[in-house]
């Protein structure tokens, strides 16, 4: 047979699934037509379908082999670099994917797809090495390329942010700095900006465009008749891809061996990264049923949900990596809620609920969310038996001076801004002798983070780095800290936990959006109100007061150690309890024909009104005429083309 007849019979043998007859086909061919000047096609498909079978080996002899018989042949070069990468030769495959980067100079679609591709690769390989710098130049090569590509525009974004490369959204060819912020991601925007308003229209139009609607879902009425079962129990599903040795399983531990059995029955369905720890193994004893979707795609993993009757589906992950929100918009379950693993709204027609608190998401500021607002004591579980290395360290093993103020910060590089970088310069130079101890992030992060610092007048070696430790370890470290500096807007959420629970005080200005008022809530319910600024300039001078005033450091700390078993942040019994009072209200509703649908009213104008403001030169978590600039605009929109009203900022005249 000749190459084009080898396929076809290949994939007549593959979609019934012998996977193991296809590969011997190619094999016997390849072997019988050594000539062919098709050959290379043929180990590149051969490659592939060892990839996909878990056989990186023999894929990247198939891939290599192609690659030698013709060099130019883009598909198996970056292929090549796939089976590298799986098999820990990092080296390697960047060392292909560079090389296919700069073949791909012409113009042509196949050309310019190989090297959205292989630049994509690049990026993502060399940011999981922490090479910002890299992987932020071969995304701007990317959209030199390709400029409107939503991902990659996406990731450009991020890379600046890891990098405090500000103003993050930036002019890239044809593309506007508005349009950067239109298109940002999520989490990428709630690092970026407090911006309530725009954090929404954002997260619906990424459900919309990036996760997008699919052809089959189920409505209310394919639920129509499900009632409480006659044990009275509710059937309680908890998706997520973090059900592991990763912040969210840390915090929800605990929680799930203390759900009461006579009033729910427990589903966790773990879609995450495979790969066994302590943690996932105490989760998956605690629960009634473990399922992991990870095989299985949208719609089956969506009718494996219905068939098991959940009543309520709880979406740990929202917006963050590893999700399956396309698979939750089939709705395989009658009531939908966001909770916890993504810090703010979804903006999808899917998610009926979201959970909070009464500091998180204040009175008022519900008409920010597309779910309707339930509230808890506290939004936040946590596990009070976590686990902390029995012998911390010295101050001298961690590079801290022994006698020092020590501030300390432990979130992420990327969610830093030039706003706080010079709150805590000023803090830095107003607390004589003090050092900031942060996470390290990196060779190329680093050395920006300390010319920033020094651009402020601040000394390099005042800035100690804190490399990566396992988390017990972490946690035994933090009591070396006198005082944790959150950041804004994006503020410290479990980082925040394992501080307060090691009895290191935290300090938080919260301002307008869900991600910047988080810490807020986690301080506030560990009983220390008076850590909770009403403003930036608040909390310079508190942190600049306690920072020259150790004996009243020390009085915070022994309050939070005094406090941590009757506070409500710790009281997982009770924070459980509440969450089962909130499934059984929400059931009512639905029993009563009152699920709430998610209002997505006008948020494609307020997307381009927000996308257009100047986040960078000024913080709106903190301006006073936030909502009135809003209306402005929808008033000025209105006068060029009659907007729809909303319950936002364009209602009905009263």
């Amino acid at each position: 047979m000749n190459i084009l007849e080898l396929f076809a019979a290949a994939q007549n043998i593959e979609r019934t699934g012998d996977q193991a007859g296809a590969i011997a086909l190619y094999r016997q061919w390849a072997e019988t037509h050594p000539d062919d000047p098709s050959l290379h096609a043929c180990h590149f498909n051969l490659g592939t379908l060892l990839m996909n079978n878990g056989d990186p080996h023999a894929a990247m002899i198939c891939f290599n082999e192609s690659v030698r018989l013709r060099p130019d042949f883009m598909p198996s070069v970056i292929s090549l670099g796939s089976a590298l990468e799986r098999l820990g030769q990092m080296d390697m495959a960047i060392s292909y994917w560079r090389q296919a980067a700069s073949q791909l100079s012409t113009v042509a679609s196949d050309t310019i797809s190989y090297k959205v591709t292989v630049l994509k690769q690049l990026a993502r390989v060399l940011t999981q090495r922490q090479q910002a710098a890299d992987a932020e130049e071969m995304l701007r090569l990317s959209l030199d390329v390709a400029p409107y590509n939503r991902e990659e525009l996406q990731h450009w974004a991020n890379a600046r942010q890891r990098l405090c490369k500000w103003p993050v959204p930036m002019p890239v060819g044809p593309i506007k700095a508005a349009e950067v912020v239109a298109a940002m991601a999520p989490l990428t925007l709630a690092y970026y900006t407090d911006d309530p308003m725009l954090a929404l229209a954002n997260a619906f139009n990424y459900s919309r465009r990036d996760v997008g609607w699919p052809d089959t879902f189920k409505t209310g009425a394919d639920f129509a008749g499900r009632r409480r079962r006659e044990d009275g129990r509710l059937r309680i599903g908890y998706l997520s891809s973090d059900l592991r040795g990763h912040a969210i399983g840390y915090l929800t531990s605990e929680m799930f061996s203390l759900h009461d059995r006579s009033r729910v029955e427990i589903f966790a369905f773990f879609c995450g990264f495979q790969m066994e720890d302590p943690t996932m193994l105490r989760i998956r004893n605690s629960v009634d049923h473990w399922f992991d979707i990870n095989g299985l795609d949208d719609a089956k993993a969506a009718q494996l949900i219905e068939e098991l009757g959940i009543d309520i589906l709880v979406d740990i992950n929202g917006h963050t990596k590893d999700s399956r929100t396309r698979m939750l918009a089939r709705r395989p379950a009658p009531i939908i809620i966001n909770w916890l693993g993504f810090p703010g709204t979804m903006g999808s027609p899917y998610h009926h609920y979201i959970i909070a608190d009464e500091v998180i998401i204040p009175p008022g500021s519900e008409k920010y969310f597309s779910e309707q607002v339930v509230r808890l004591p506290c939004y936040q579980p946590n596990d009070r038996q976590r686990v902390v290395s029995a012998k911390g360290p010295t101050r001298a093993e961690c590079g801290l001076p022994a006698d020092a103020m020590v501030f300390c910060c432990f979130n992420g590089m990327q969610k830093l801004t030039r706003f706080t970088l010079d709150r805590w310069t000023e803090i830095l130079r107003r607390v004589p002798g003090s050092v900031l101890w942060i996470l390290a992030a990196g060779k190329e992060s680093d050395a920006r983070f300390l010319e920033l610092m020094a651009a402020g007048g601040i000394d390099p070696s005042r800035i100690i780095f804190a490399p990566y430790a396992i988390n017990p370890d972490h946690m035994a470290r933090y009591p070396l800290a006198d005082l944790f500096l959150d950041n804004s807007p994006y503020g410290a959420h479990t980082t925040a936990s394992d501080a307060l629970w090691a009895g290191v005080p935290v300090l938080t200005v919260p301002g307008r959006a869900f991600h910047s008022r988080g810490c807020a809530s986690l301080v506030m319910a560990a009983g220390v109100p008076e850590l909770v600024c009403l403003d930036p300039r608040e909390y310079v001078e508190k942190a600049v007061r306690l920072g020259n005033d150790r004996p009243a450091l020390q009085v915070l700390k022994q309050k939070l150690l005094e406090l941590r078993n009757q506070s409500v942040l710790f009281d997982t019994d009770l924070f459980v309890r509440s969450m089962e009072d909130l499934f059984d209200q929400v059931w009512s509703e639905w029993e009563a024909g009152q699920l709430p649908v998610p209002d997505l009213t006008n948020l494609d104008t307020y997307l381009e009104i927000g996308s257009t403001f100047d986040h960078d030169a000024e913080e709106f978590g903190f301006i006073p005429d936030y909502e009135e600039r809003y209306r402005a605009k929808m008033a000025q929109r209105h006068a060029l083309t009659p907007q729809t009203h909303d319950r936002r900022f364009w209602p009905l005249p009263e």
